[in-house]
């Protein structure tokens, strides 16, 4: 599906919007994506894998990791520690392969000035009704609700700043509007083999 130059594609969201469904769907039907697994200090949840759904680190050995420059960029939210893997994402690029990374706001921001060619994607859910509904199945601390609805009030702000927005009302149509922004991205002419120009002209 994708073209040979690699590319950094970044999906952020409130929490309870779906982002890990979607990217879990994307991932089952293009095996050319790879994911990222971000590094936490937080516990792990019910089912959670460690190196599968994330690095799941000490508070002491995250710190040693950001001194020690393993970070794309990293961040205290809600409490605990999230940071991206430096060296999984420089390699998988220049290998010419695609990347799926799911951050948060400040996370994609960061990125962004680290790798101005990252494709930011911003979800959102239908309404904020349907949000606050998604949250609340979660079963968390109310306090924890409360926080999350918080920030995504000014996550949403943000959207304006990223590449493309996808309403995620239609988990299947989502899926598909970001599989044709990564279409139109790899037809890019800075992600293309232009030797294809040559040829013509011969």
């Amino acid at each position: 599906m994708f073209m040979p130059k690699g590319a950094l594609v970044i999906i952020s969201a409130p929490s309870g919007t779906g982002k890990s469904t979607i990217c879990r769907r994307l991932l089952r039907r293009h095996k050319d994506l790879c994911y990222s697994v971000s590094a936490t200090t937080r516990a792990p949840r019910p089912a959670e894998k460690n190196g599968r759904h994330y690095h799941f680190l000490g508070e002491d050995e995250f710190k040693r990791r950001v001194r020690r420059h393993e970070f794309l960029e990293w961040a205290l939210v809600h409490g605990n520690y999230y940071g991206t893997p430096r060296r999984f994402i420089e390699s998988a690029l220049a290998e010419g392969r695609w990347v799926l990374l799911p951050i948060d706001v400040q996370g994609a921001a960061a990125v962004r000035r680290r790798l101005p060619d990252a494709v930011l994607v911003f979800l959102l859910p239908p309404s904020w009704r349907v949000l606050k509904e998604r949250l609340a199945g979660r079963r968390e601390a109310p306090k924890t609700a409360a926080a999350r609805l918080a920030n995504a009030r000014g996550e949403l702000v943000s959207a304006k700043r990223f590449d493309y927005i996808v309403v995620n009302d239609d988990l299947k149509l989502a899926v598909e509007q970001i599989e044709a922004i990564l279409t139109a991205e790899g037809l890019r002419t800075v992600r293309r083999d232009l030797t294809i120009l040559k040829r013509l002209e011969d």
